[in-house]
């Protein structure tokens, strides 16, 4: 079995999601002792924007510049890593109401026509949905369905669809909210996210 750990906070180890997203993956090799892990670390390690470049050489033109050939190798590199993941953990933090850029970036070169999706005459049918997919989602403030910020969710809702595109039907999100609002309430979300990372990994153990 295979685990695809990809963060994309910029906040090093101050970061929630990575704190999270680290105590998400302990737990699953806990649960599957034969689990093999590849880290990807976007903050660090970053997947680069698509550009006009990376669209004319998908359309058969032959790219001159090593760099982008080189890109475009890394690209296909993160497409390969995430169809041969089993379990997909992604560190989403919240930044103005969406994703990080970076993550976004890494969306754009997994989300490959003829890949992860394809076109019918009855609309787009996913084409890997035969993995699960874990969130570690950090907030500042509260963005539930219930809440007077809702509208502003671009974060969890974004990626519940763009995975759904993809197929992706089992989608977990272990979601740190108020983490902006004090020292008690950034420990009290931690606190609570980390109690159901316990019971997920309990859940998947269970049905292995």
């Amino acid at each position: 079995m295979k685990l695809l750990h990809v963060d994309s906070s910029i906040l090093g180890p101050a970061s929630v999601s990575r704190q999270l997203s680290d105590a998400i993956v302990a737990a699953q090799r806990a649960a599957h002792p034969n689990l093999q892990v590849e880290r990807l670390d976007l903050a660090t390690h970053p997947v680069g924007h698509l550009t006009g470049l990376h669209l004319a050489a998908a359309q058969g033109a032959v790219p001159e510049a090593p760099a982008l050939v080189d890109d475009i190798a890394a690209g296909g590199a993160a497409l390969d890593a995430f169809l041969a993941a089993d379990i997909v953990v992604v560190g989403a933090p919240m930044y103005n109401f969406g994703i990080p850029s970076q993550l976004k970036a890494w969306i754009d070169r997994i989300a490959v026509a003829g890949k992860t999706f394809r076109y019918t005459e009855n609309g787009p049918v996913g084409l890997a949905g035969d993995k699960k997919v874990i969130i570690a989602s950090s907030r500042g403030g509260f963005y539930g369905a219930d809440t007077a910020m809702a509208a502003l969710d671009h974060q969890e809702n974004y990626l519940r669809g763009v995975f759904a595109f993809f197929g992706v039907t089992d989608v977990s999100f272990i979601r740190a909210e108020g983490v902006a609002m004090g020292d008690d309430a950034r420990n009290q979300a931690i606190a609570a996210a980390r109690a159901e990372i316990g019971k997920l990994a309990a859940v998947r153990k269970l049905a292995a």
